[in-house]
């Protein structure tokens, strides 16, 4: 099932894919025609429901009237959440090939992968502009990543098990400001956190919807030219893992959103380095899952 979020006039609003079209959804709330007042309005809603909500949006879908039915084309997307349950968690240098073309550009070793965090503040809508001021930074990189996100809760997650903890996947781009990540003496937590920096959606795909998330092709486009094209087989370390890992000791909640790693292809690993511009258009693209689109703008003064 793909779920999204939309916004109709003031409101936010809930869609479910239409079974056998790419370009409808049903509305949620026009579909339940006012009598549907337990039924989820937000995508955590639904992580947080689990099979029965699951279940009861099938139904929903499978009788909606044509009143209920929405072009997606004439819809203005949100982020599936917002804001996620939490920071984002985020696993940094987890394809090999990257790790490598990092540490050619930082002139330092090869290093293994790492988690960090990214601020609920990133988190914008799948076609929202991502906003670029001079005063606050000028390396604005990208990254197209895979998101996974948790829909049962858990702590010291068997490997064997974790799958079964995923509510679905989703696309986002964790937007970078290179010259903030290095800086204070080298951090991560800030150069990923500027506001509205991280494009997601603009679906959530549920699990059963993936045969196999480690094969999944990964694309990232610069005004249509291709900076990064790689598969999720590449992964260091696989979705299963990266779960286990992150649940020892910490309770992994529903509706936590994960973001698994960037493959090769950045900018600021380059040679010469090429940063985001205003002007710029940026497509996040994952096999089978979504397309993030999203213009660079210059910021207000």
């Amino acid at each position: 099932m793909k779920l999204l979020m939309f916004r109709d006039g003031e409101a936010s609003r809930l869609g479910v894919g239409r079974d056998g079209s790419d370009d409808e959804i049903i509305d949620v709330a026009a579909a339940a025609n006012g009598a549907g007042s337990a039924l989820p309005a937000t995508v955590l809603d639904v992580v947080d429901g689990g099979d029965a909500a699951l279940e009861r949006l099938r139904i929903l879908a499978s009788s909606a009237p044509a009143s209920a039915v929405r072009r997606l084309a004439d819809l203005t997307l949100l982020p599936p959440f917002d804001p996620p349950r939490g920071n984002v968690l985020a696993i940094g240098r987890n394809y090999q090939k990257h790790a490598e073309e990092g540490a050619r550009a930082l002139n330092t070793e090869v290093g293994p992968p790492t988690i960090f965090t990214k601020a609920i503040t990133t988190i914008t809508a799948p076609y929202a502009d991502i906003r670029i001021d001079p005063s606050v930074s000028t390396k604005i990189d990208w990254e197209v990543e895979l998101g996974v996100v948790i829909g049962r809760r858990g702590a010291n997650i068997k490997r064997e098990d974790a799958l079964s903890h995923i509510f679905g996947y989703t696309v986002l781009n964790d937007v970078t400001a290179r010259d903030m990540q290095n800086g204070w003496g080298g951090q991560w937590f800030k150069g990923k956190s500027l506001d509205g920096s991280c494009p997601v959606g603009p679906w959530v795909l549920t699990r059963d919807e993936v045969a196999d998330v480690q094969s999944l092709h990964l694309q990232l486009r610069i005004n249509g030219d291709v900076k990064q094209d790689a598969n999720s087989r590449d992964m260091i370390y696989p979705v299963d893992a990266i779960i286990e890992w992150l649940s020892v000791g910490m309770t992994l909640l529903p509706g936590m959103l994960i973001a698994t790693g960037t493959p090769e292809g950045v900018g600021f690993a380059r040679t010469p380095p090429e940063y985001l511009q205003p002007g710029d258009v940026m497509e996040s693209e994952i096999e089978g899952i979504g397309k993030l689109r999203n213009a660079v703008v210059a910021s207000p003064a």
